[in-house]
């Protein structure tokens, strides 16, 4: 198992990880109803797109000696209406350092394969850019 979701009332949620006993709470947002007080969980997906970025990367990092350290990503998520859907992320990686057009490569090739990338819904468009220093 991998969480236990309680629905809190007021259209909150906490969902507790069995394995580590950490806590998500989520609220709907302030344009469905909500307070806007948490991640709304359509927020945790387009975030979830950038950890899973992030962790992939920071595996290959290591193996070809790459520093990730203070690199950063922003998240924007966009919403459809008809059905109300994501229907797009932008996710913007800033590297902290610069490195060569290989590594470079390397890195951002299996960026765009993450297990998260690989799993949302063809019709959700995903933009992942790449920044890196001079």
């Amino acid at each position: 198992m991998t969480s236990i979701v309680s629905y809190l009332g007021n259209l909150r949620t906490e969902s507790v990880h069995t394995s580590s006993n950490e806590k998500i709470v989520t609220d709907a947002p302030t344009d469905n109803n909500g307070k806007g007080e948490a991640f709304s969980p359509t927020d945790l997906v387009a975030s979830s797109l950038s950890s899973c970025i992030l962790t992939v990367i920071g595996i290959v990092s290591k193996q070809i000696r790459y520093d990730l350290t203070n690199t950063t990503s922003s998240v924007k998520k966009i919403m459809g209406d008809n059905p109300r859907r994501i229907v797009e992320i932008e996710v913007k990686i800033k590297f902290s350092q610069s490195t060569d057009s290989k590594t470079k490569s390397i890195i951002e090739k299996t960026a765009l394969n993450c297990p998260v990338a690989k799993s949302l819904h063809p019709d959700i468009k995903q933009k992942i850019s790449f920044v890196w220093p001079n």
